[in-house]
């Protein structure tokens, strides 16, 4: 049994299809690949050292030791950083240019579990780094090359002093919780009240301790008691129906929703209404553009965002460049663009010009400074930012999503509900990267032309490819 990476990693049942000795292997291929071999930045004389943080999952201790002794036993030092948020982990591996992991599998069940990998500098791997990992973990399971290096020469593998060290770190929770901060600029959120839905993730014991640090009264802390099975059970940002039910009950000015691993959020405003990533982003990219922060006044979003923040972000002259489905495409395009801001509808928002990924709690602090600055209400700022048009998802299980691209009778269709549509909605289409399924999404004036479309086409895919 081997693995593949998906858009974020590696993931699966933990200890049935993510077992310890796959990881532990997994870990044997990262050291060669990501600390020894000839992707590693300064490989020859840089430090053989190796982050791992985790979320709350109680497979998360086991499998962390588990690519922790893989990593030891080719040489490379580890530290240990315990729970953590993702993109706190991201962080550490830009500040000191070391390679990182995380065991998470984000909003996922507690079940399920996943390792996300960063290379050295805290970005997300490339598709030609995750190429070799799979190859030099297929050679780790057959047993071949055990003493090799990631297309280097065949050494002995390490005994004695040269055996990697595993260290528990206690000192990057507080350097996290101090990054953060240092991201308002010396700024305060004096007389904001807050409530936070932690999802029972890694959240749970850094969110609240930041927003206090930062000024902000927390009124109202939820799903922040992680039992290893609680995780995104009814909470966080994939269900914040308790989240919005707190903040109308405590008289909050708003609430923030994190997913498991703390990489992405959702808001609540005051009176119970969800803001979802992309009336975030249109916030921030209008604060950035009108204090001069937003690089090339483009924004970066992927072909899921709302047609109504296209059209809000035209009205501002604010362009928008898209991607597909994604929070590495998004990241891979400001590289490349040298932009500023971009994010997922799902609340994923990366600020380039702070952090090498997507950060659910610096997005939090960012939309707590952006309300107390501008001194008005998030459902008014929301509300003048854009206009949502009603947005209908379906999934489809097809025999085979690859025949998608070339079933004319169903883009026949596509083509035929786009013209009523007359360019006041949109529709797209896509097969799913990882299971048997055609994604539809319609976007219409009205919720029950939406729905009408959807299932409407919802019908042609199934009878011409299920």
């Amino acid at each position: 049994m081997t693995l593949k990476f998906g858009t974020d990693g590696v993931r699966g049942l933990a200890n049935a299809e993510l077992t310890p000795e796959l990881v532990l292997a997994l870990g044997r291929a990262s050291a060669r690949v990501l600390v020894q071999g000839p992707e590693a930045p300064g490989a020859a004389a840089g430090p053989r050292s190796f982050f791992i943080g985790r979320d709350t999952r109680t497979s998360g201790p086991l499998l962390q030791a588990a690519l922790a002794a893989g990593l030891a036993s080719e040489g490379v030092d580890v530290r240990d950083v315990g729970v953590l948020p993702t993109p706190g982990v991201a962080a550490l591996s830009a500040a000191h240019e070391w390679p990182a992991a995380m065991i998470s599998a984000s909003h996922n069940p507690f079940s399920d579990n996943g390792i996300k990998f960063f290379a050295a500098g805290g970005r997300k791997l490339s598709d030609e780094t995750e190429q070799q990992l799979e190859h030099e973990l297929a050679e780790v399971l057959a047993g071949a090359g055990q003493e090799a290096v990631a297309g280097g020469p065949v050494r002995p593998p390490p005994t004695g002093a040269g055996v990697g060290r595993v260290v528990v770190d206690e000192r990057s929770v507080d350097w996290y919780r101090s990054h953060l901060v240092a991201c308002l600029e010396g700024r305060s959120l004096h007389g904001i009240r807050v409530a936070i839905d932690a999802a029972n993730g890694a959240a749970s014991f850094i969110a609240g301790d930041v927003l206090r640090l930062a000024g902000a009264e927390v009124i109202a802390t939820l799903a922040a008691e992680p039992d290893g099975c609680n995780i995104n059970d009814g909470c966080g940002s994939t269900d914040p129906r308790a989240l919005q039910a707190a903040v109308t009950a405590s008289g909050a000015d708003l609430g923030l929703a994190f997913d498991g691993d703390a990489d992405r959020v959702i808001a609540v405003d005051g009176s119970g209404e969800l803001v979802d990533g992309d009336h975030l982003l249109a916030l921030f990219a209008m604060d950035l553009r009108a204090r001069n922060r937003l690089a090339a006044d483009t924004v970066v979003v992927t072909v899921m965002a709302n047609l109504g923040f296209r059209l809000a972000m035209e009205a501002r002259g604010i362009s928008v460049l898209e991607t597909q489905v994604g929070d590495r495409y998004v990241l891979e395009a400001l590289d490349e663009r040298a932009l500023s801001l971009g994010g997922e509808q799902s609340g994923h928002i990366i600020f380039r010009d702070l952090a090498t990924t997507g950060d659910g709690v610096m997005t939090g602090l960012l939309l707590l400074d952006l309300v107390v600055r501008q001194g008005r209400a998030l459902a008014e700022l929301a509300s003048d930012a854009m206009v949502r048009l009603p947005q209908v998802l379906r999934n489809v299980p097809v025999a085979d999503r690859a025949g998608l691209a070339c079933a004319d009778g169903v883009w026949t269709e596509v083509a035929r509900m786009e013209a009523r549509l007359q360019g006041r909605g949109r529709i797209l289409l896509r097969p799913s990267g990882t299971e048997p399924l055609v994604r539809i999404m319609v976007e219409a004036p009205s919720e029950s032309e939406a729905e009408a479309l959807a299932e409407g086409l919802a019908e042609v895919v199934t009878r011409l490819l299920g």
